[in-house]
């Protein structure tokens, strides 16, 4: 199953039974719209602290995707989940709930394709006949915890990115009509120097083309064996780092179609997100919801989601560390 240095094939190739996706008001103003399972009114979600609000986003998703693929949370042998809140409360708390075995993951906003990588691991071993994959972030909480208080609505600039409120599971599975998860390439942290917390596009950028270089390589393929390559949320700034970093490693990326989740999820015109989109959820919702909608439509066979995580705390930033950087890709194609 290991394919070169830091890649996996499954060749069992694990099902993805079912997933669920939800979202705060805003994100439902944005052009993907349609393609989220469930789209909340209200940012408190009828709790009393966003934090709290952050969770029950994370436990509806969980829950429904689950019950989507005709499943009891017993019937899960293993969950597998994170976000950006310290010490991950959101998804332990939510785990608490579940009550299904459960390895907490931080992988920032790589964790919605390190999960699936991991879920997808354990399945193809025949380590478990069900998994569940799950991660979620939100605006108003995430912000308040690594930048300014919410409250205080300080500017941003124009390289900033804006954080989105929802969460996204999947439910993989032995067998099933698909779509499948076929690889994963597991990334390395990569450090460029970059020291802006309003900046991570560049911080992250480095990093996603280096695991997409290592999954050409280990994998021995070029980027026009996919339909699209899409990355987790670079947003405009890292995007065009990314694309120019491909070019000066020839990576021939005009092969196929090269997008970011973080540039499709909001609507650049009418809402104000500066570079764009951010978050745990970013990546995951995107996915979840609208790339693999595309896929049930039969207008994508074979799709590579990089989500890319900056790794920074406000602890290191405060003490002048710089962002080190990570990214995990996972192929998923429409048939075996």
């Amino acid at each position: 199953m290991l394919k070169g240095h830091q890649s996996w094939q499954f060749e069992n190739k694990p099902t993805i039974l079912s997933t669920y996706t939800t979202v705060g008001p805003f994100e439902g103003q944005g052009p993907l719209a349609e393609d989220f399972d469930t789209v909340h009114a209200d940012t408190y979600l009828g709790q009393d602290t966003w934090e709290k609000a952050e969770r029950t986003l994370l436990e509806e998703a969980t829950k429904l995707a689950i019950q989507h693929a005709g499943l009891t949370e017993g019937q899960i042998q293993f969950h597998f989940g994170g976000d950006l809140m310290n010490q991950i409360v959101s998804s332990s708390f939510a785990a608490r709930t579940l009550e299904i075995p459960y390895l907490g993951l931080f992988g920032a906003c790589s964790t919605s394709m390190e999960s699936l990588a991991l879920a997808a691991y354990i399945v193809n071993s025949g380590g478990a006949k069900h998994t569940l994959a799950a991660t979620c972030s939100h605006n108003s909480s995430v912000e308040k915890q690594f930048r300014y208080p919410t409250e205080y609505g300080s500017q941003k600039p124009p390289t900033s990115q804006f954080t989105v409120t929802g969460a996204g599971a999947a439910v993989l599975g032995q067998s099933g009509n698909g779509p499948y998860v076929t690889s994963a390439t597991i990334g390395r942290v990569v450090d460029m120097g970059i020291t802006d917390p309003f900046n991570m596009g560049a911080a992250m950028a480095p990093a996603a083309v280096d695991t997409i270089q290592a999954h050409f390589r280990d994998l021995q393929i070029e980027p026009g064996y996919y339909d699209l390559i899409v990355t987790g949320d670079l947003s405009k700034v890292g995007y065009e780092i990314a694309s120019d970093l491909f070019k000066k490693h020839n990576i021939p990326m005009e092969q196929t179609t090269f997008s970011d989740c973080g540039m499709m999820i909001y609507d650049y015109d009418k809402q104000n997100v500066q570079a764009g989109a951010s978050g745990c959820a970013c990546s995951a919702v995107v996915t979840y919801g609208h790339l693999l909608n595309r896929m049930r439509r039969g207008e994508l066979n074979r799709i590579l989601v990089v989500a890319t995580g900056a790794l920074l705390s406000p602890l290191t930033y405060q003490q002048n560390e710089s962002i080190p950087g990570i990214a995990h890709a996972v192929s998923i194609e429409r048939e075996k």
